[in-house]
């Protein structure tokens, strides 16, 4: 009786594993094709993928883990697919609804206090008419009403401390064979429902999000190979315009495409591709391309019109980010020859140009100074670079930098340890605040609330003299998280460019196919509640690279660093 009762007990307290792990109906594929979609299919469609995402992050048996919900989707799609018109896909959705079983009176229920909230669920949809049948929004209605206070999710927990989700139990299915209409949409829809409900920065995507899902829905629903589908995805994560939120796919497709590359390093000044510098060494300065060279061209294609063409596929939080990733590749192709046409000193000349694997990692996300971590400009000014720097190094720099007018910090580059704590509390002279974040609701999906302010405490060593810190549109995430306690400092000042404008901890996100991408998982603000995300650490004076500055090798944001620390 004892072994009976402990394993009885043992079932009930897994449940969710073992209706998870159980159900294996589409382990090998869904039975879905499409050959086209009509007009009230999308709409149907579109409804399916709204009702099925509200329900995994709100119907008790779904965030209980009692049902596979990805496989339920695939299970009432071909039904939704088959309705006539929108009051038969109501009707469908109804008896799904139904057949998930009575939804208990909740005790206690959730409630949504004003007091804190930053951000409200988007749910007008539930009462604003837009639902196909009143039996279908009383549904939804009641669902809602009767979620229970502090009730955990199946498919979402949020990590401690930090706050920013972790999506669990979402399998990539990386055994797909494609198409499969089924999964496609599968993968459309839950990423979705992630931005909807899980994002800090849904507010600030820039388009109503549901017209993303209606018009993204038939592109992938009906992609027709492999590619297609990766493509199509692609294009949906950038909608987010979220500089995280890049796919991954097990092949490149974003364009352009090739295993062949130029081996220079190229940047968008204003909106002109220049040639920047080297990746290789030896191979670039064998091209005959010299810095500060613009590139007009490539195989008699305007870079215009390539960037135009290439927009849609790029995630970024605002353009000089999304010009930064394009320059990256721009030089991506086949190899061989590739005709460029450039114009050097106000002249125009055509050149070939060999594509070749490159051989050594360029240098793509630093624009920093060569050199050491720690160095010393001149006898008053002192240089950090944090590109490679080392926080048990810090006392070290700090001790050789004390009888100096300025300290530049240079963050043109991703910090390769985390110091914002470990460098920015000898920058203070006082507790002083920096950031605040909000971060997402179980109980609540789609509420964000703000969390308390975060400050900087006074730490000896106090470094006395100016701070001069160095961004531009490499700067991003926990770069531009570091220049904001930075630049708290009294003394402190940012000069260069705006930044990526994507900040918060990054959460993964698996999609079917073995796609992989992030969001960024908890909204940063400035103490004041002054937004980030999108708008970049904007500095207190402003310097761009010039066209003349390349050409001579010149570093002008370095330069007007200097001078400001040598102006009285």
């Amino acid at each position: 009786m004892l072994l009976l009762f402990s394993a009885r007990l043992a079932c009930a307290q897994e449940p969710a594993k073992a209706s998870f792990e159980s159900d294996h109906e589409f382990d090998n594929g869904s039975p879905i094709t499409l050959g086209s979609l009509a007009p009230v299919q999308v709409e149907n469609l579109v409804t399916l993928g709204k009702v099925w995402g509200f329900l995994k992050y709100h119907h008790p048996a779904v965030t209980a883990g009692k049902r596979h919900w990805d496989y339920e989707l695939l299970r009432v799609a071909p039904a939704v697919l088959a309705a006539p018109d929108r009051a038969a896909a109501g009707a469908v959705l109804h008896k799904w609804i139904l057949d998930l079983g009575e939804i208990a009176p909740c005790n206690p229920c959730a409630s949504l206090p004003a007091a804190g909230l930053h951000l409200r669920p988007a749910l007008e949809w539930l009462e604003d008419g837009t639902l196909p049948g009143a039996e279908l929004r009383a549904d939804l209605r009641k669902v809602y009403a009767n979620r229970s206070a502090g009730a955990s999710q199946f498919y979402v927990s949020h990590a401690k401390n930090i706050g920013n989700p972790v999506f669990e139990h979402e399998p990539d299915y990386t055994n797909v064979k494609f198409p499969d209409a089924g999964f496609q949409l599968l993968a459309l829809f839950r990423f979705w429902n992630i931005i909807e409900y899980w994002s800090p920065y849904r507010d600030v995507i820039g388009e109503k999000w549901d017209d993303a899902l209606r018009q993204s829905l038939p592109s992938v629903a009906l992609a027709k190979d492999r590619r297609g589908f990766d493509l199509a995805m692609t294009a949906v994560a950038a909608r987010v315009n979220d500089t995280h939120t890049s796919l991954w796919t097990p092949q490149p497709v974003r364009p352009p495409v090739g295993r062949c590359g130029l081996p220079v390093r190229m940047r968008f000044i204003g909106n002109k591709a220049v040639v920047f510098g080297y990746a290789d060494e030896a191979a670039g300065k064998a091209t005959g391309l010299q810095a500060g060279d613009i590139v007009e061209a490539l195989d008699q294609v305007p870079v215009a019109k390539l960037t135009q063409s290439w927009a849609p596929y790029y995630a970024a939080s605002n353009e000089p980010t999304r010009l930064r990733d394009m320059a990256s590749g721009m030089g991506s192709g086949a190899c061989g020859d590739v005709a460029l046409r450039i114009r050097r000193a106000g002249l125009e000349q055509d050149v070939a140009v060999r594509r070749a694997p490159v051989r050594t990692t360029p240098r793509l996300r630093t624009h920093d100074r060569d050199g050491d971590t720690f160095q010393m400009l001149a006898d008053d000014i002192a240089y950090i670079k944090l590109s490679s720097i080392k926080r048990d190094d810090i006392p070290r720099y700090l001790e050789a930098a004390a009888a100096t007018k300025g300290l530049v910090i240079d963050i043109r580059n991703y910090p390769s340890e985390f110091v914002v704590f470990a460098l920015g509390q000898h920058l203070v002279d006082k507790p002083t605040d920096f950031v605040r974040f909000t971060a997402g609701d179980a109980s609540n999906p789609g509420a964000f609330h703000w969390g308390p302010t975060l400050a900087l405490q006074p730490q000896q060593p106090h470094y006395r003299g100016k701070v001069m810190i160095l961004v531009d549109e490499v700067s991003q995430s926990q770069a531009e998280y570091t220049t904001m306690a930075f630049r708290a400092a009294p003394r402190a000042k940012v000069i260069g460019s705006t930044t990526a404008a994507a900040d918060g901890n990054v959460s993964p996100v698996p999609l079917p196919g073995g796609l992989r991408t992030m969001i960024s998982g908890i909204g940063v603000f400035y103490p004041d509640k002054r937004p980030t995300q999108r708008v970049g650490i904007v500095p207190d004076i402003e310097v761009l690279p010039t066209l003349q500055g390349i050409e001579a090798g010149r570093d002008e944001v370095l330069e007007a660093a200097i001078a400001e620390i040598r102006r009285d």
